[in-house]
């Protein structure tokens, strides 16, 4: 078996790929181990429910999403430009001014009373707050102190209720609590959450990889696990394809695996899904602002209020999300997403339970937002050779097909 490329993996890096390299007219076939492409970004349909294999959102501001994907095709449910947090006197909401008005009475009351708070989060968010005419958000943040988050929101003296909202938002977002992340990437994932309002598709987050697939057809190959690759060749139990490129679009663990490439550590997430006959009427992201959480959770929404097609008539979906070490406990998890929405869970019932350990690739200090992806004769490409999110799958998968066509040249 033979192909001008050979892709190896159907997440959104390797879809991607595969979309350039065949416009340009190389005989391209993806190989996907799985049942389905989106690797990581997997939607299942369980009783009626769409539950995406860990929560994830799309953010449509994202400069890939508009420019490659039919975002008006995906029919977005937009969630609340907010966040409600728990704390020890009831429930502070945060929202965008401009992006949901409704919640700008509570915000100004929570700001109200935390004049140097907002000051000490203005200084720390400047390069987003200040006009950069002819300069790009990049450059402006190439010239800010490569350093964690941590260390970052310490120098600004970013302390309070406020300190605690940014940290508990963060760590449903990095899939880290530490502040380990690099604070120009924080800053980066701020400004696209200034700018558009995460969603989930009418149809899953699969959705997503699914509209990419649909315009390669049969170039896409399911249930195709690649073994080994030897130069050239590429091994899977039907057979052996040689290839003038190999591109591995795989995960990070799989892609060290296979090629041998260093690629860097990754954090988990475990979501819990709950069917609950009555649910608050939020569309916000709760999380725990106390100053001792009590319990593991970074995060819980009641999906079906910002996604009403992810339940069926007459429910709701709730999900918790908690990082890979504090997830064992499923009662736990159902208990702690009650108190973070006000209201008693025992009647909910479980509807699945994802755990994903290698969920995101970590961003560290200092920060690369472009790892090589020529390794060899191989190409890599996936989130993990880019930032870690959407935006960074699509660009590295942008990034290795237009290596190989370099090459061609």
């Amino acid at each position: 078996m033979r192909a001008d490329v050979v892709v190896v993996g159907a997440g959104l890096a390797g879809l991607r790929c595969a979309q350039v390299l065949a416009a340009a007219g190389r005989d391209v076939v993806v190989l996907e181990a799985s049942d389905g492409v989106g690797g990581r970004i997997r939607t299942d349909r369980v009783d009626g429910f769409l539950v995406d294999r860990g929560f994830q959102l799309l953010n449509p501001a994202y400069p890939a999403v508009r420019r490659w994907v039919d975002v008006d095709a995906l029919g977005l449910q937009p969630f609340g430009a907010g966040v409600a947090a728990r704390t020890e006197d009831g429930l502070d909401v945060l929202g965008h001014p401009l992006r949901s008005p409704g919640l700008l009475p509570a915000t100004l009351r929570t700001a109200a009373r935390r004049p140097r708070e907002v000051a000490a989060l203005a200084r720390w968010a400047a390069p987003l707050l200040r006009p950069r005419p002819g300069r790009e958000l990049s450059e402006v943040l190439a010239q800010r102190a490569d350093v964690d988050r941590r260390t970052a929101l310490d120098g600004a003296g970013v302390d309070g209720l406020l300190r605690r909202v940014v940290d508990r938002f963060f760590a449903g977002v990095l899939l880290e609590d530490d502040g380990s992340t690099a604070d120009r990437f924080a800053l980066l994932l701020t400004w696209m959450f200034v700018r558009g309002v995460p969603a989930l598709p009418r149809d899953g987050m699969q959705a997503l990889p699914e509209q990419l697939a649909a315009t390669l057809g049969e170039r896409v190959r399911l249930g195709q696990p690649v073994r080994r690759i030897t130069g050239s060749s590429v091994e899977t139990d039907d057979g052996t394809w040689t290839a003038d490129h190999v591109v591995v679009a795989t995960g990070a663990p799989e892609a060290a695996g296979l090629t041998g490439v260093p690629v860097p550590a990754t954090k988990g997430v475990v979501t819990v899904w709950w069917s609950a006959p009555d649910a608050p009427d939020t569309d916000l992201l709760h999380v725990d602002a106390r100053r001792t959480p009590t319990g593991p959770l970074v995060n819980t929404a009641v999906v079906s209020r910002a996604a009403p097609s992810y339940a069926p008539p007459g429910r709701h979906l709730v999900q918790g999300s908690a990082l890979t070490r504090d997830g064992g406990d499923t009662e736990e998890m159902r208990r702690h997403a009650g108190d973070l929405l006000g209201v008693d869970p025992r009647g909910w019932e479980v509807v699945a339970r994802h755990d994903v350990p290698h969920a995101l690739p970590a961003q560290l200090a200092p920060f690369s937002s472009a790892r090589p992806v020529r390794h060899g004769d191989l190409v890599v490409c996936g989130d993990h050779r880019d930032t870690g999110s959407i935006q960074g799958a699509l660009v590295s998968g942008q990034r290795a097909a237009d290596d190989v066509l370099a090459v061609g040249r």
